[in-house]
């Protein structure tokens, strides 16, 4: 336990531009997973969403965790310490939990992270780098995040980038008067002020042509929320592998495109949503300039819209930090849901930390089955069942007492009985 550790910034202390320097690909997160042993780290997983970048994982300490993620970043390790948080043991136990469950998002309950901790305890399992402590512990967290959506509010309402970019479309296109007050301090874009019903009657966006950019997991979310809540289908999919954006185009009704066609569709489109994974920008001031108004959100992280048609004149430019600003009436409630989470994770972890102790007794039950098998060869008849039942009592009894020593003992005498 005390060489376990967690080592990750977020968007608590630094913004998209940063946190995009040490975003992690699948094709780096597969580079780290195939030099893993070479740097004697056997066991670990990477989280790297549009919120944060994190790597779990067994080493002597932390920064030999966070040497390794920038090994293909292009952010230092340096840089990485001054805005991260490090956790040890049980704190990093309980952070991931936090995670799971949405606590911890810049949009409170997001819901989507538990899919993307699946997928990055997926990708380490590939390759032999999950172990017996992190499996347990990703299907404990995804346990108990399950438990909190169905027994909690806290996912309700807003509780995405994806369906926020929505509100943010059915805002902008409503035309609301926006005041300087209402500009993020940062960047002085818009951001947007009103409270929006999720339910209400949707905004009319079908003149609009919309085109969304990447079709993993967030381009899927985004674009189910488009046909569901804006009630459009006026939308093209664009992906690298043409046959994705394809499939998706025919589940949900809409268009798609191939990537050659990008430069025709981005300059004819209003709308343009962008969540697709590229250390250079694919979105280029070439593809607005003098092409009428345009609206673009952009999920990426690094940014994959070109700095320079982000300031053009023409373009009203969103990225996920603006999106985490829009206030939403239902955060209130969520958050009053906050201490009933929090129960549950208490639940759950303890659990956990059972399940993790009891693991520490494992070399001394194999070791009193492997003496039970050795007196039985000297029986006359087989005890296999009684071997069995003397282990799950000793267990019980070492639990309870924890002393397994006495224990030891105990078992031996009760077989011989």
């Amino acid at each position: 336990m005390q060489h376990f550790w967690l080592a990750g910034i977020n968007y608590k202390k630094s913004d998209a531009s940063a946190r995009g320097t040490f975003a992690v690909s699948n094709d780096q997160y597969e580079h780290l997973l195939s030099i893993a042993a070479k740097y004697g780290i056997n066991e670990f997983f990477i989280l790297s969403t549009c919120n944060r970048t994190e790597i779990y994982g067994f080493a002597e300490h932390a920064a030999r965790l966070i040497d390794f993620l920038c090994e293909v970043t292009t952010g230092d390790a340096t840089t990485f310490i001054e805005t991260a948080y490090i956790k040890n043991g049980q704190d990093a136990i309980e952070h991931l939990f936090h995670v799971g469950a949405g606590l911890d998002s810049q949009i409170l309950g997001d819901y989507e992270i538990l899919g993307q901790i699946k997928n990055a305890a997926k990708m380490s399992k590939a390759q032999g780098c999950l172990g017996a402590f992190l499996e347990r512990l990703v299907n404990s967290v995804l346990q108990s995040s399950k438990a909190i959506k169905t027994h909690t509010a806290l996912s309700g309402g807003t509780v995405s980038v994806s369906f926020a970019a929505v509100q943010y479309i059915r805002e902008y296109f409503e035309g609301a008067s926006f005041t300087p007050e209402m500009k993020c301090p940062a960047c002085q874009h818009i951001a947007v002020p009103a409270t929006i019903d999720r339910y209400i009657a949707p905004t009319d966006v079908t003149d609009k042509k919309i085109v969304l950019l990447g079709t993993g997991k967030i381009g899927k979310s985004t674009c189910r929320n488009l046909v569901d809540y804006l009630g459009t289908k006026n939308i093209t999919l664009i992906n690298r592998t043409e046959s994705k954006a394809a499939a998706l185009a025919l589940e949900l009704g809409v268009m798609s495109a191939p990537i050659t066609a990008l430069d025709t569709e981005l300059a004819t489109a209003d709308i343009i949503l962008v969540s697709i994974s590229s250390p250079e920008p694919i979105v280029l001031a070439k593809h607005f300039a003098g092409n009428g108004k345009k609206l673009v959100i952009d999920f990426s992280i690094p940014c994959t819209t070109e700095e320079a048609a982000q300031q053009l004149p023409n373009v009203q430019f969103v990225d996920v930090d603006m999106l985490s600003k829009i206030k939403d009436e239902t955060l209130q409630a969520r958050i009053s849901e906050i201490p009933k989470a929090k129960a549950i994770i208490e639940s759950l972890v303890g659990e956990f930390m059972e399940w993790y102790n009891m693991r520490k007794h494992v070399p001394v039950l194999k070791e009193v089955k492997s003496k039970l098998q050795e007196i039985q060869i000297s029986a006359e008849e087989p005890h296999e069942e009684k071997i069995q039942k003397v282990i799950n009592s000793l267990a019980v009894n070492i639990r309870n007492n924890n002393t397994p020593g006495c224990h030891y003992i105990q078992a031996i005498n009760e077989f011989i009985a």
